[in-house]
């Protein structure tokens, strides 16, 4: 299951709660926030996570005269 422990049931329980306290209205707004904020999230995991290996590349990469400071 994608969600951990949370089944069917608790996920129809969450919903309904975000309607009662929300509204009709609020919940396509709120959904689409929660996805920016999840992808947001995703990349800069991403970026965390690989961008510790592309630094590494890049600086093997450059001349050793462009690594060294004056």
């Amino acid at each position: 299951m994608p969600f951990g422990n949370i089944g069917i049931g608790g996920l129809v329980l969450i919903l309904i709660i975000a309607l009662v306290i929300f509204g009709p209205s609020k919940l396509p707004e709120l959904g689409r926030a929660f996805g920016r904020t999840l992808t947001e999230f995703k990349a800069a995991t991403r970026e965390l996570v690989g961008g510790g290996k592309e630094d590494k590349e890049d600086a093997d990469k450059l001349p050793a005269a462009d690594n060294k400071q004056a």
